[in-house]
């Protein structure tokens, strides 16, 4: 009879901390990110500097566990012809999954339209926290995904390798 409450007891906390685990990683951490006072940025081909596009509807999310949980959507009237002669693309660039109780943001979806050319991704922002580059996806129908990549500085100074002098300084924090 012990056997079967001592069972039980662990049965029911292994459940109570997994259903923990689970609301901390996929809804704990988020909160709601208000529209940028700067507006939606991107790099621009001739000054290197990021310069503020129109933008409408915007959505976003963030987590201050992780450099890399930012998501946005949004809208824009410019279209791909004008932004890809104006601001610096990116090649390679891959969506992160967001939550999945942030719908407007489908991961899969941008990266097909990326890889179908539908799409363009652009540099928003360099260096946005340390090692982490924050890009934007516009559609050719103008709608716009936000998200955070490793940069190469990042890659290599969180797998321990040394960075060289190109990259910024580590923070000390």
């Amino acid at each position: 009879m012990n056997g079967k409450i001592v069972g039980s007891v662990i049965m029911v906390s292994a459940f109570i901390a997994g259903a923990a685990l689970y609301y901390a990683q996929v809804y704990g951490f988020y909160q709601e990110v208000s529209a940028p006072a700067d507006g939606v940025e991107l790099v621009s081909v001739v000054t290197n500097q990021p310069e503020a596009i129109p933008f409408d509807a915007f959505q976003a999310i963030d987590a201050d566990s992780s450099p890399i949980r930012y998501r946005a959507c949004f809208t824009t009237l410019h279209s791909l012809a004008l932004l890809s002669e104006s601001y610096a693309l990116v090649d390679g660039a891959e969506p992160r999954n967001g939550p999945g109780w942030f719908d407007c943001f489908d991961a899969a979806a941008i990266g097909a339209e990326l890889e179908a050319g539908t799409a363009l991704a652009f540099l928003a922002q360099k260096n946005v926290h340390f090692g982490v580059d924050r890009i934007v996806a516009i559609t050719s129908d103008g709608r716009g995904y936000a998200w955070h990549e490793l940069n190469d500085c990042g890659a290599k100074a969180y797998d321990g390798t040394i960075t060289g002098e190109v990259c910024p300084d580590l923070p000390t924090n």
